[in-house]
């Protein structure tokens, strides 16, 4: 009886040094994942129909590719330190 959204951002960390940084933003809408914006691959892959119409829209505009890109120094880089001590 109703719906589920979801955004999910996390960054994986393979070492200490913060070049095997990966920042995931991913979309869910009743528990499929639509579309995920990965920075290794460096744009958004969609997994279902809807997703794939999204991840062609945001990927055709440089602002919004330039402000996921910025989130892997921003936000996975810049609280690393804290991460770390956890």
């Amino acid at each position: 009886d109703g719906y589920f959204h979801q955004r999910v951002s996390e960054c994986l960390y393979s070492s200490k040094d913060l070049q095997g940084i990966e920042f995931i933003d991913s979309y869910v809408f009743n528990k499929v994942e639509d579309i995920r914006f990965n920075s290794t691959v460096g744009k958004y892959v969609g997994y279902t129909e809807h997703g794939v119409k999204n991840a062609e829209a945001w990927n055709s505009d440089a602002g919004i590719l330039a402000q996921e890109r910025g989130q892997l120094e921003r936000y996975c880089k810049g609280n690393a330190a804290i991460d770390y001590s956890a």
